[in-house]
């Protein structure tokens, strides 16, 4: 079963390209293994606050908030094989 990868993003945000960069560079490598959806909050606002969000970009694996800024790679990876490892 795919693991999913939420990425909490705002139009105005500095920081979000390079942690949607991160999150589709872990993809990549682990292409059947992640499902990956990119949130916009100014458009999904009650998901933000569903989640309890005060900052993005922030990354959710399988409905839990585990990043809130740019991950790096292999702590994104590391985060998602200990998310399959315990499914």
């Amino acid at each position: 079963m795919a693991v999913k990868v939420e990425v909490f993003t705002s139009p105005s945000c500095p920081y979000c390209p390079m942690a949607i960069e991160v999150v589709e560079a872990v993809k990549k490598e682990m292409q059947d293994d992640i499902e990956v959806e990119k949130i916009d909050i100014m458009q999904n606002r009650e998901k933000a606050i569903e989640y309890g969000l005060m900052a993005v970009p922030a990354v959710a694996i399988n409905g839990n908030v585990k990043f809130v800024g740019a991950p790096e790679k292999d702590e994104l990876e590391k985060a998602i094989k200990e998310e399959i490892q315990s499914s």
